[in-house]
C-alpha cells in the first residue's frame, strides 16, 4: 500500500484478530514485514478516538498490539540521503509547535538495512529541530525523560511517515506507543 498513514504491529499470534479489528476503521492490510499492518484512514484523529472507544469496550484488544501509530505526513525516498532531506523537511514543519519545549525524535525503520542508521538520523533530526528553534528565538531542548513532545517517524521500505505527539496526546492515547 503506497498511501498508508497508520502502522500497527501485532503482538504474538494475534495478527489476524488485530487486522480484523483495524479494518473497521479503514483500509488495512498485511505488509511484507512480520506482524506489521499498514493502514490508510481518512482522519487520524477520528481513527484514534474510534479505536480508543473500541479498546475501552474490549479491554483485551489493546494487548493484540505492540505498536499502533498514525502519522500526519508521508513521503517516499530511494536513498539514505533522500530520506534525510525529506525527513528534515517533515520535522521542520513541527517547529512552531515545539517552541520552548522539550522533545526528541524517534525512528522505527523497517527495510533499508545498511542504507542509513536510525540513531544517526535521530541525532541529525534532533539537531536540525534545535537549530530551527534557536533561529526562531524560542529554543527547545532534547529530553528522553517525560518530554513535552516526541517526533515519531515510521518507515516501511521506501516510504516514511512522521507525526508529532505531545505529552497530552500520549496520555490520552496510551496505546500509540511512540517509543
Amino acid at each position: 500500500m503506497k498511501n498508508w498513514n497508520v502502522v500497527a504491529v501485532a503482538q504474538g499470534d494475534g495478527f489476524n484478530e488485530a487486522l480484523r479489528a483495524l479494518r473497521e476503521f479503514g483500509l488495512a492490510q498485511r505488509s511484507r514485514f512480520f506482524n506489521v499492518i499498514e493502514m490508510s484512514v481518512a482522519n487520524t484523529r477520528e481513527f484514534l478516538d474510534g479505536i480508543a472507544r473500541k479498546f475501552s469496550e474490549n479491554p483485551e484488544l489493546p494487548g493484540l498490539f505492540s505498536r499502533l501509530l498514525p502519522v500526519e505526513m508521508t513521503f517516499a525516498f530511494s536513498t539514505g540521503e533522500e530520506f534525510r532531506k525529506k525527513a528534515g523537511e517533515s520535522v521542520a514543519a513541527f517547529v512552531p509547535e515545539l517552541k520552548g519545549k522539550s522533545f526528541h525524535v524517534r525512528i522505527h525503520r523497517r527495510g533499508f538495512k545498511k542504507r542509513f542508521s536510525s540513531p544517526d538520523e535521530e541525532r541529525f533530526l534532533d539537531q536540525l529541530v534545535l537549530g530551527e528553534l534557536e533561529r526562531s528565538g524560542s529554543p527547545g531542548r532534547i529530553s528522553f525523560e517525560d518530554p513535552d513532545a516526541i517526533i515519531a517517524i515510521e518507515t516501511l521500505e521506501d516510504r516514511a511517515g512522521a507525526a508529532l505527539w505531545s505529552r497530552e496526546d500520549m496520555a490520552r492515547y496510551p496505546f500509540i506507543r511512540v517509543e
